[in-house]
């Protein structure tokens, strides 16, 4: 038998190399994207090159996804006579088919117990320091859902706020799914008509106006954590826009509605906007009316 000639077997030793170079790379490729996974059978792990799929998506298009209603209140009589109101509404569509509406509070900002506690689940937290509201009722509310988040123990991934006047007439589902918060968009909410006034508390470095959201924070269903970082702001910069005149005198009742929506932006948080997700009367925007099929 001949001996084979160099250029052979330069070639075969190329192919062997081309094959190893293949094989070890595609090992450590699956090795960065893949997973250890342990036989039950006998203890032993092997690598699997497959990637895992992300959890969310991992869960059925039909997986019920409960959220925590939440809403504050104070101590008067027409307060209290709108939350039982909401309550019975909520209680009546909770348990229907296509709800996906979990655990109820009422976050009472009086600061003390009403002969409401016993009718309704509730939890008292502090009013803002006597004055600081000057007047303006709503700007309690901000500084109630920092309280309640740091002090309660919410078992729902999810939150939708939502305020004593709200009516669900039908199951509500959680309109949050994917991550992104969901809210409704109000006609009156208008950051571009305000630029000059908005760019007090949302600088150019962060962006456009228009990458501030035209909502309020009711109603919104939004992640527990996503609300855990958005509150204290929220709070924060309701202050700050109470305590300028031009910006008070320009949002007047919806500033609070304002804060909010910048501080999500300010928190690079947007929210899917769904205009189903209530109805709203035009005409006298103050009122909304919970009359659309998805419940509010």
């Amino acid at each position: 038998m001949g001996q084979a000639s160099s250029p052979v077997l330069i070639l075969l030793a190329f192919g062997f190399f081309f094959a190893t170079y293949n094989l070890v790379t595609m090992t450590m490729h699956n090795r960065s994207i893949g997973k250890w996974v342990y036989d039950d059978s006998d203890g032993e792990a092997f690598f699997d090159p497959v990637i895992e799929m992300p959890e969310e998506v991992k869960k059925p298009k039909n997986a019920r996804m409960p959220f925590h209603v939440a809403l504050t209140a104070t101590d008067a009589p027409y307060s209290k006579w709108q939350c039982r109101i909401m309550y019975y509404w909520y209680k009546k569509n909770r348990d229907l088919s296509g709800s996906e509406m979990g655990g109820f509070t009422r976050i009472l900002h009086s600061g003390k117990p009403d002969n409401l506690m016993d009718e309704m689940p509730t939890v008292v937290v502090d009013p803002l320091p006597a004055g600081l509201d000057r007047g303006y009722i709503v700007l309690n509310r901000p500084w109630a859902f920092v309280q309640w988040l740091e002090k309660t123990t919410i078992e729902e991934e999810y939150i939708l706020m939502a305020e004593p006047d709200h009516i669900l007439v039908n199951p509500l589902p959680n309109l949050a799914r994917g991550g992104l918060p969901a809210a409704f968009p109000f006609f009156y909410i208008e950051p571009a008509k305000f630029e000059n006034i908005v760019r007090k508390y949302y600088p150019e470095e962060k962006g456009p106006v228009t990458d501030i959201d035209p909502i309020g924070n009711s109603p919104v269903i939004i992640k527990k954590e996503l609300l855990e970082k958005i509150a204290p702001k929220w709070m924060n910069v309701s202050l700050k826009m109470k305590n300028d005149k031009e910006t008070d005198k320009a949002f007047g009742w919806v500033l609070e509605m304002y804060a909010y929506a910048v501080a999500a932006a300010l928190n690079d948080v947007q929210h899917v906007l769904r205009k189903d997700f209530m109805l709203q009367v035009q005409s006298k925007p103050c009122v909304a009316l919970c009359a659309h099929p998805h419940g509010i």
